[in-house]
Order: C-alpha cells, then structure tokens, then sequence
C-alpha cells in the first residue's frame, strides 16, 4: 500500500508543451515554504526531463514521479 504525499499546491499542467509544465512549477515554487510540496500533473513527455533537470540546477527534489495513463504527476519538494 502507497502512502498518500501530502502537497501544498496542484497544477494543472495537461495540454502545455515542453518547456511550460517546467516554467510553471519554478513559477509557483516560489508561492510555497521551504518543504511544502507542488504536485503537478502534465502531459508533455519532455516534461519528464525537464522538470527534475530544473529541480537537480535549482537545488529542489522531485520526490516522486508517477504514470496513470497519459497523465505524469511530479511531487516538487521546495528545498531553498
């Protein structure tokens, strides 16, 4: 049985293109603590290299990636 992450903000990311799933969680890191978490939900194949490439150059950790379906969901923890 998967524990549930608990996370301070979702983004709808499904439907935007390589690089605006990437672009909106770095936009919206900032509305969080340090140690909350954004989940994001995208589409964008690209988006699983470009948002844990951000993560890894801004010092922020990708948590936990999952599939369901089409959808990719990252959990962004906010780390500075």
């Amino acid at each position: 049985m998967t524990e549930e992450i608990k996370f301070d903000l979702e983004l709808d990311l499904k439907g935007l293109l390589c690089p605006l799933p990437m672009v909106k969680v770095s936009q919206n890191i900032k509305n969080i603590a340090v140690g909350g978490i954004i989940k994001a939900v995208a589409t964008d194949p690209g988006s699983l290299a470009d948002i844990p490439s951000w993560a890894s150059s801004t010092g922020n950790e990708v948590i936990k990636t999952e599939r369901e379906g089409k959808d990719i969901i990252f959990y962004v923890k906010r780390v500075k």
